[in-house]
């Protein structure tokens, strides 16, 4: 239910990318850029969901810390499908872009609350493969908003842009928001840091009842284990993740998140785009981004199989390597080659994608887990309000071939900063892993 929550999170996250020619056809948006901030280039319109989503993370993560993980997760939903079908709407430049803004900050708070909330309920020994068939769920969103760009963006349905109409369909997240909110427990690692330990109980036992009933037989007690949570945990501030041993884990993520979404967003948010710069129509190049885009969920799929049998940190490094490379061959590939490298690379960048999700969460305590994540995720936010303006300049001056020579650049970045400096956390309890 969390992950369906955020299926409907990543079809507004990725629609940027997929309604980018239509923002352009409409005469809202121009592809390039005059200068480098220049406001009606398409990549200020991408900047602008990024600067709401570097606010929703690094200001109101504290929230999931504060009020909870399931007030949180549901509140945004609601904000941020709200502030879409607004954005929808707008019939001016500037209303679009500030509406966009005010989407994100739900959005970004949202992505933080989600990893937060799946770290705490999972057993540490599946807790890879549940992020990663959080992303299967997640992604799914993104073959779904390609199809219906595919669809839409070309034409004007009752003679209302096709963009608009792209948009307005994430919109029926708000129909299932009661029921998820009604399907989810809160984290009992949560309750139990805040000192609500009967309410962490009932929620554990519940669990456990469901356990039991699936296995047909009764649980073994519980094992001791070293760090297990006291029963309140001490106010805690975010300088906490500034002091050891969190410094250098503080310090690496936020490089690796500032380098990382250069690669991630930088593909995947100027599909389309990239496509049409290389001559091809605005049709076909939205029917290739749509077959790129089934690719999505099927690398997460893929790292079930091995998600919780691999250092996370391995995989980090290896899937930063493999987007470098995908990335220089599709800046010269074409034809079926082309869909070919770009169903690759997008298998790769979700690899990345469950693996380092699952990673920044697991190193930081409950007290401060979700001020955490926000924090470090917060650079990568912060990264991609400049990595699309910087983008829209050098598709503008040196086409594909230096967009992705930037990428490259930036994923030998991320692959070393965790490779080098992160620490172990398979197969560890949340708690040790904080020690």
């Amino acid at each position: 239910m969390l992950s369906l929550g955020g299926a409907f999170e990543y079809y507004d996250l990725f629609v940027m990318g997929y309604i980018g020619p239509g923002l352009v056809r409409s005469g809202l948006f121009t592809t390039g850029s005059a200068s480098l901030f220049g406001l009606n280039g398409l990549a200020t319109f991408v900047a602008s969901t990024f600067t709401g989503l570097f606010v929703g993370a690094l200001v109101l993560s504290v929230t999931a810390d504060r009020f909870g993980r399931r007030a949180v997760f549901t509140w945004a939903l609601l904000w941020y499908t709200a502030s879409t079908c607004v954005m929808a709407l707008q019939t001016s430049t500037r209303g679009v872009l500030v509406w966009r803004a005010l989407t994100g900050l739900g959005l970004g708070v949202e992505l933080v609350t989600i990893d937060t909330y799946i770290a705490e309920l999972m057993p540490r020994r599946i807790r890879g493969r549940a992020f990663a068939l959080n992303q299967v769920v997640q992604f799914s969103a993104v073959p779904l908003v390609a199809l219906v760009a595919w669809l839409l963006v070309p034409r004007s349905p009752l003679g209302m842009d096709g963009w608009r109409w792209v948009v307005l369909a994430g919109s029926a997240s708000a129909v299932l928001v009661w029921f998820i909110r009604r399907a989810v427990p809160e984290s009992p690692r949560w309750l139990v840091a805040n000192g609500r330990v009967a309410e962490a109980e009932a929620v554990t036992a519940a669990i456990e009842r469901r356990v039991e009933l699936d296995l047909g037989t009764s649980l073994p007690p519980p094992a001791q284990e070293r760090g297990s949570p006291a029963l309140r945990a001490p106010r805690s501030s975010l300088v906490r993740i500034f002091q050891p041993p969190y410094l250098a884990r503080t310090l690496m993520l936020v490089v690796f998140n500032f380098a990382q979404t250069i690669g991630y967003y930088g593909f995947a948010s100027w599909v389309p785009t990239l496509l049409i710069a290389r001559g091809i129509t605005t049709t076909t190049s939205l029917g290739y981004s749509f077959a790129i885009a089934l690719a999505a969920p099927i690398g997460p799929a893929l790292v079930m199989r091995f998600a919780d049998n691999m250092d996370r940190r391995l995989q980090i490094v290896w899937s930063a390597a493999a987007i470098a490379a995908f990335g220089l061959l599709f800046a010269t590939a074409s034809g079926a080659g082309l869909v070919a490298v770009g169903v690759l690379l997008t298998c790769s960048n979700n690899w990345m994608s469950v693996a380092f999700h699952a990673y920044q969460s697991e190193l930081f305590p409950t007290a401060i887990r979700a001020r955490a994540v926000g924090f470090v995720y917060a650079w990568s936010r912060f990264s991609a309000i400049f990595t699309s303006l910087i983008i829209g300049f050098l598709l503008a001056r040196f086409g594909t071939a230096g967009v992705f020579v930037f990428i490259a650049g930036a994923m030998l970045v991320a692959g070393g900063a965790v490779g080098l400096f992160g620490p172990p956390t398979r197969g560890l309890p949340l708690e040790q892993i904080a020690d």
